[in-house]
This record gives C-alpha cells, structure tokens and sequence, in this order.
C-alpha cells in the first residue's frame, strides 16, 4: 500500500515537471513569434509583451528546477525515472535560454525604429517559423518518448544554418554597398543568429528524449564525431 501511494505521488510530479516543461516550451515560442513580429510591425508593444514573458519564463525554470531536485531527494528515482528529472532539468535550461534570445530579438526593435530594415524580413520570418516548428516537434517527441524526432531535428539544424549563412553572407553584402546601413545591418545578423540558436536548442531538447528512453547520450557522438573529423 505505501509502495502504490509513493508511486502515485511520483507520478503526480513528473505530470507536474512534464506540464511546466511544455507550459514553458509554449511561451518561449510566443516569444520568438512576437520578437520577430515586433521587427515587422515597428511595435514596441510587442517588445514589452516579450519582456513579460521572460519573467515568467524566468519564474519557471527557477521553480521546475527546484521542483526537480525536491523530487530526487524525497523519491529517490532510479534509471527512466531519474533519467527524466535529469532531462528535463536540461531542458528548462535549454526553454531559458530560447527565452533570452527572444529577449535580444525584441530590443532590436528600438534600435531598428526609425530605420529602412537591411535586408528583406520575409526570410528572416521564414526561418523564425522553422525554428519554432523545430522546438514545437521537439517538445512533442518528448510527450511521446519519441527517439526518431532528435535524427529528424538533425537535418532540419542543418537546414537552418545554410539559412543562417545565406542571409548573413547577404547581410555582408549590404555592409559594403551601403555602409550607411552597417550599423543596422550588425544588428540584424545577430537577430539571425539568435533564431539559428533556437534550432540548436530545440535539438538538445530531443536529443535529451533519447538519452532518457535509451540512456544513449547523443552529445557524447558529436564529440567523437569532431575528434574524428579533427
């Protein structure tokens, strides 16, 4: 009977750590839309909205991680179990930081006020939409356990840095035609490289389902990869 009862209240928190997870995962990603969407729109508004969000955001990760170490003091859980609490402890860290890369999007919007933008936002916007997409599958495999997902994720990280490349080579490319425009120009490389960021993110997000249904760290293979390659 004890044995039933602590079970049960071990599930009860994980489907609360499972729930702030994905409650997190959902903001971050209004974050990013609204970020880039403020570019768009020249709406400060919108900056402020993100900003919002970042404090909860913020309030979250610093109360799921506690949550999580509670868990493993007081339950004590072993192998999937605490494999999960481990990942999961990543992947709040990984929810933050998409958070702070929405945040340096959405400030570049008082510095882009006023301006004609670089370059064109539609492909800007175009890779702000996979990256989200990225971080929306991500956060599904890990609902479903799913391991397919990370190789998935892999290739569509490889997709998103070619975009990466290519506008920055165009960003370059605007710097030299029109130095007027350099400043702006600056800026909007590093709001493309935010974006690229969240992909990266995304991946370890699913890298890390792997790791807790298989107990296969999938970092350990990109470091042997580049030692290899090295």
């Amino acid at each position: 009977m004890v044995a039933q009862h602590t079970a049960k209240a071990f599930d009860a928190d994980i489907d609360l750590l499972r729930s702030n997870v994905l409650k997190m995962g959902g903001l971050v990603e209004r974050q990013i839309a609204r970020a880039v969407d403020g570019i768009r729109l020249m709406d400060l508004g919108l900056v402020a909205e993100v900003l919002q969000d970042e404090e909860v955001v913020n309030r979250l990760q610093v109360q799921t991680d506690l949550m999580c170490n509670q868990v493993i003091a007081k339950r004590q859980p072993i192998a999937v179990d605490l494999r999960e609490i481990i990942a999961i402890l990543h992947m709040i860290n990984d929810l933050e930081r998409i958070g702070d890369e929405a945040k340096k999007i959405a400030l570049k919007v008082r510095r882009f006020q006023g301006e004609a933008l670089p370059i064109s936002l539609a492909p800007v916007s175009a890779m702000a939409n996979e990256a989200c997409d990225m971080l929306r599958l991500a956060l599904d495999a890990f609902v479903r356990h799913d391991t397919l997902m990370s190789g998935a994720l892999h290739e569509r990280d490889r997709s998103l840095d070619s975009q990466r490349d290519r506008l920055i080579a165009e960003l370059l490319g605007s710097m030299s035609t029109t130095p007027s425009r350099v400043s702006a120009a600056l800026d909007m490389v590093l709001v493309v490289q935010s974006i690229e960021r969240v992909g990266d993110h995304a991946k370890n997000i699913a890298e890390y389902v792997v790791n807790v249904v298989e107990g296969v760290d999938r970092r350990h293979d990109a470091i042997a990869s580049r030692a290899w390659l090295s």
